[in-house]
C-alpha cells in the first residue's frame, strides 16, 4: 500500500507539471501545440487508472491541481472546419437507429470558459440533434467570436439570434431560453424534446440513455419540470417587484419596495428547477398560448422567474402532457446543495458557489452514482482532473452502447490528457 500511495503521489506531481505547460492560443498569431500524453513510465499510473481510482472513491490528495489555470483555447484562431470534428473527437454519425429517429434540441447558455464549453458540446453532440448556443451579451467580443467560429463548423449548431445581458436571478435568464426556443421551432430539424444547459453542466447519461428515459413509460409525451406549489418561503420572489441592476462590476437583481398584483388568469404559481426537458408540442404551446404569454410578461419584474415559469405552465390543464399532480420527480440534475450536506450527500469535495458545489475529483463517485441526466457544476480552470475524468468515463460509456462501427477519432483515449489536438484545425 505504501508503494502504491507513493506511485500515485508521484503521478499527481508529474500531472501537475504537465498541466502547467499547456501552450495557449495567442489572439494575434493563432497557434496551439498539443500537449503530449502523460508518460506513464515516469508517472507510474495510467490516466485511466487514476480516474477509476477517483470513481472508486479513493482519496488522492488532488487539491494540488487547483493551482492550474489552463488558458482558453481557440481565441483569435481561424478554424479549418474540414478537420475540426475529427481533431476534437466529435461523434459524427448516429450511434443507433433509436437515436437517429429521436433528435433532441439543446439550449446552452454560456459566458465563460470556452474550453469547458467545447468539452460539454462534444460530450452531448450528435449529428441528428440541434444546438442553440446563447452567449451572454456581456461576454468579451473575442469570446463571442470564438464560439461563433466553432458553431459555424457544424450545420446543426448556431448562436441565438438575439442575445441577452444575463443577470443571475433576473428575467434575462428566462428570456435567453425563450429566444432560443423561437429559433429552434424555425430550425429545419424535427426535434422531439429540448433540454436546457449551462456551460458548467456535464452529462452523466449518454444520448441513448437520455432518449430511453424520455421515451419510457413515465415521461413519454410529457415534459420534465420538477417542482411543487410555491411554498411561503419563496413567495417574496413573486409578491414584490424586482429590477435588474446592470452594474458592470456587480450585475444583480434588486428587490423594490413595491408589491405585485396577482398572477394573470388567477394562475396558481409553482416553484421548481430552472432546468427541464420539454416536448416540442409543449414548447409550441408556450410560444402561442395567451396564458403563457401573459405569465411571461407578468414575470418580468419577479426574482428568478425561470424557477416558476416552466413548472407553472406544465401544471396547466390543456397544456400538452401537463400533470397538475407532478412533484419533484424528473432526474434532470445532480446538484450538491450546501444545506443538504449529511442528508442527500456527503459534503462538497471542491468548493461552494452560491451554495452549490463546484465538483472536485473527490465528488466524482457520488456524481456517477446519481440517476440523473446531467450534473452541475464543473469548472475546468479550478478542477481540471474532475472534468477530464468525467468526459473520459462518459465517452467510454457512449462507445460501449453504440450499434455502429466505432471510428478511431471518436475515442478520447487518443487525445493528450488535457490539451486538445488543434494544430490541424487552425488555419495558417
Amino acid at each position: 500500500m505504501i508503494q502504491l500511495s507513493a506511485a500515485k503521489l508521484s503521478f499527481l506531481i508529474c500531472l501537475g507539471l504537465c498541466l502547467c505547460t499547456l501552450i495557449y492560443v495567442k489572439t494575434k498569431v493563432p497557434s496551439l501545440q498539443t500537449e503530449e500524453a502523460v508518460d506513464t513510465a515516469v508517472c507510474g499510473i495510467h490516466p485511466d487508472e487514476l480516474c477509476m481510482s477517483l470513481f472508486d472513491g479513493e482519496e488522492l490528495g488532488s487539491e494540488c491541481l487547483k493551482l492550474h489555470k489552463p488558458e482558453t483555447l481557440l481565441l483569435g484562431a481561424k478554424l479549418n472546419c474540414s478537420r475540426l470534428a475529427e481533431d476534437l473527437h466529435f461523434i459524427t454519425s448516429p450511434l443507433s437507429k433509436e437515436e437517429e429517429e429521436y433528435p433532441l434540441a439543446y439550449i446552452i447558455t454560456i459566458h465563460k470558459e470556452l474550453e469547458m464549453f467545447i468539452r460539454l458540446l462534444r460530450a452531448i453532440y450528435a449529428p441528428q440533434n440541434v444546438y442553440c448556443i446563447h452567449v451572454d451579451d456581456k461576454s468579451p467580443e473575442d469570446y463571442k467570436a470564438a464560439v461563433r467560429s466553432l458553431a459555424d463548423c457544424f450545420p446543426n449548431v448556431f448562436l441565438a439570434s438575439n442575445a441577452e445581458k444575463v443577470v443571475y436571478g433576473g428575467f434575462s435568464r428566462l428570456q435567453a431560453d425563450m429566444n432560443c426556443m423561437k429559433d429552434l421551432v424555425r430550425f429545419p430539424v424535427p426535434w422531439k424534446s429540448v433540454i436546457n444547459l449551462c456551460g458548467q453542466d456535464f452529462p452523466t447519461k449518454t444520448n441513448h440513455e437520455i432518449i430511453q428515459n424520455l421515451q419510457g413509460k413515465q415521461w413519454r409525451g410529457k415534459s420534465i419540470t420538477p417542482g411543487v406549489k410555491q411554498p411561503p418561503t419563496m413567495s417574496h420572489r413573486t409578491q414584490n417587484q424586482h429590477k435588474e441592476i446592470m452594474n458592470p462590476k456587480d450585475p444583480h437583481v434588486q428587490q423594490l419596495n413595491l408589491k405585485k398584483g396577482r398572477p394573470p388568469h388567477d394562475l396558481v404559481l409553482y416553484f421548481g428547477t430552472a432546468y427541464y426537458s420539454l416536448t416540442r408540442p409543449f414548447v409550441e404551446f408556450v410560444l402561442k398560448d395567451q396564458r403563457a404569454k401573459d405569465l411571461l410578461e407578468w414575470s418580468k419584474d419577479t426574482y428568478s422567474p425561470d424557477e416558476h415559469y416552466w413548472v407553472t405552465l406544465n401544471r396547466l390543464p390543456g397544456a400538452p402532457g401537463a400533470d397538475p399532480e407532478a412533484g419533484w420527480e424528473g432526474n434532470v440534475r445532480s446538484i450538491k446543495w450546501r444545506d443538504q450536506e449529511k442528508t442527500v450527500h456527503d459534503g462538497c469535495k471542491g468548493h461552494y458557489i452560491r451554495d452549490i458545489c463546484v465538483y472536485g475529483p473527490g465528488d466524482l463517485k457520488w456524481v456517477i452514482e446519481q440517476d440523473n441526466m446531467f450534473a452541475n457544476k464543473f469548472e475546468l480552470e479550478t478542477y481540471p482532473l474532475a472534468v477530464v475524468c468525467m468526459e473520459r468515463w462518459h465517452r467510454l460509456k457512449v462507445l460501449e452502447q453504440a450499434n455502429v462501427t466505432i471510428k478511431p477519432a471518436w475515442q478520447l483515449q487518443n487525445e493528450g490528457y488535457i490539451g486538445m489536438r488543434l494544430n490541424a484545425s487552425i488555419e495558417p
